[in-house]
């Protein structure tokens, strides 16, 4: 069984930064993708980041040029780095791993909460 476990988040005032990081434990065999996902109140949750095991990552337009995330491979950790951060980019976030060699599993983290504020 797959589980998540993320780390970070907090309060940050606007154009401040803050670094997400998720741990995967499990027994993985094949590919898989890491990757954020938030979730605004009244909104649904929305792709932030993704990368998967080899290609380039994928970002949402919102986010482009201020988060990068990356991976520990050797360690199954994704980081997500967030900078100049605005009011709308206050979310639940939360970490997400699927299988893609076989779709045999797709796993959530906790959530941690991510406020801007001044």
């Amino acid at each position: 069984q797959v589980q998540l476990v993320e780390s970070g988040g907090g309060l940050v005032q606007p154009g401040g930064s803050l670094r997400l990081s998720c741990t995967l434990s499990g027994i993985i065999f094949g590919s898989y993708t890491m990757g954020w996902y938030r979730q605004a109140p009244g909104k649904e949750r929305e792709l932030v980041a993704e990368a998967p095991s080899s290609g380039s990552a994928v970002y949402a337009d919102s986010v482009k040029g201020r988060f990068s995330i990356s991976r520990e491979s050797t360690k199954n950790i994704a980081n997500l780095q967030m900078s100049s951060l605005k009011p709308e980019d206050t979310a639940v976030y939360y970490c997400n791993a699927r299988d893609t060699s076989w779709n045999a599993w797709n796993s959530w983290g906790q959530g941690t909460q991510v406020t801007v504020s001044p």
